[in-house]
C-alpha cells in the first residue's frame, strides 16, 4: 500500500507545528504600588527632615513646602530614590516667618504619586513631630521594576491574528512618568493614526491598534513607531503587514526554522514510506 500525505495533510501537519512552536508570554501588572513619607522633626530644631519610599524608582521626587496661608511656596527640592525605593531630604526652616502648619507635598512624575503632610513651625523653630502618609500596599517588595534605568524605549513584538482587523503592539521604557506616542505610517509614508499611552510602573506599555478605513486601503508594511521624546534611544519602530485591510502575520525567526524542520521531516517520512513499498527481489 502506497503512503502519500496529501497537500491538505501536510498543511495541516505545518500549521499544527508552528502552532505548538509559538507562545505567548504575558507579565501581570506590578502588585503592589505606592509612595509614603514620614516627616520627623525635633521641638526647637531648625530643620525637618523627610524620608520615604516609592515603587517607581524611575523619576526623581520633587518636593514643594507651602506656608500656612497657601499663597508662598517657601522650599522646593528634588531628589532620586535608590534602587530600593527609598529618599530622603531635609528642610532649614529658620526663614519660615509665619507661624502655623506648613505643608509638605511629595510629588513623582506627571500624576504617578503625590503625598501631603503637615508640620508645625512657630518662630522659625519646629515642634516635636512625627508624621506619616502612605499609599504603599502590603507586600512591597524593593527591586521589583523590570526596566533598568537608561536603558531607553523598546518595541519588543506585536500580537495579532491572521485576517484579523486589529493589533497589539507591546513595549518597555524606563520613563514611566513620560505618555508613550504611537505613530502609524502607510507604506507610501502618509500618518495614518496617532495615539498615546501610559507606560505601567514596571515600564511596560502596550497599545492596540485597529486597522481598516479609507487610511488602511493601501497594501504592504506599515510602520508603528513609538516614542517619548527627541532622544533616538526613546524611539523604535516595528513593521506590520496590511492586505484589504487585515492584519498578515509574518513567522518570525523561530518559527521559520521550525516550519523548515517539519517541512524536511515530512518529506523525509513521505519518502521513506514510498521505499517502504518497493518490492526487493
Amino acid at each position: 500500500m502506497n503512503f502519500k500525505l496529501s497537500t491538505t495533510s501536510m498543511a495541516i501537519a505545518i500549521m499544527a507545528l508552528s502552532l505548538i512552536s509559538m507562545t505567548v508570554i504575558q507579565q501581570d501588572a506590578f502588585a503592589s504600588s505606592g509612595m509614603s513619607i514620614t516627616a520627623t522633626a525635633d521641638r526647637g530644631s531648625d530643620t525637618i527632615t523627610v524620608t520615604g519610599m516609592t515603587t517607581s524608582g524611575y523619576t526623581d521626587v520633587t518636593f514643594l513646602v507651602k506656608n500656612p496661608s497657601g499663597n508662598n511656596v517657601v522650599a522646593i527640592d528634588q531628589v532620586t530614590p535608590d534602587e530600593d525605593g527609598n529618599f530622603s531630604v531635609e528642610f532649614k526652616v529658620g526663614l519660615w516667618t509665619e507661624d502655623g502648619f506648613y505643608t509638605i507635598q511629595a510629588k513623582q512624575g506627571q500624576g504617578i504619586f503625590s503625598l501631603s503632610v503637615l508640620v508645625e513651625v512657630n518662630d522659625g523653630m519646629t515642634t516635636k513631630t512625627s508624621v506619616t502618609e502612605s499609599t504603599l500596599e502590603a507586600g512591597f517588595t524593593p527591586n521589583m521594576l523590570n526596566v533598568a534605568k537608561d536603558s531607553g524605549l523598546a518595541l519588543e513584538t506585536a500580537s495579532f491574528v491572521n485576517g484579523d482587523d486589529r493589533f497589539t503592539i507591546y513595549g518597555t521604557t524606563d520613563r514611566v512618568s513620560e505618555a508613550v506616542v504611537i505613530q502609524i505610517f502607510a507604506p507610501n509614508g502618509n500618518l495614518v493614526t496617532t495615539a498615546q499611552v501610559a507606560a505601567t510602573l514596571d515600564g511596560e506599555f502596550t497599545a492596540e491598534i485597529v486597522v481598516g478605513g479609507p487610511l488602511w486601503k493601501q497594501n504592504g508594511d506599515y510602520t508603528v513607531t513609538a516614542y517619548q521624546n527627541e532622544n533616538p534611544n526613546y524611539s523604535a519602530s516595528i513593521v506590520v503587514d496590511i492586505l484589504d485591510g487585515t492584519v498578515v502575520p509574518e513567522f518570525g525567526t523561530i518559527a521559520a526554522m521550525i516550519l523548515a524542520v517539519a517541512i524536511i521531516s515530512i518529506i523525509a517520512i513521505s519518502a521513506k514510506s514510498r521505499l517502504s513499498i518497493i518490492p526487493r527481489y
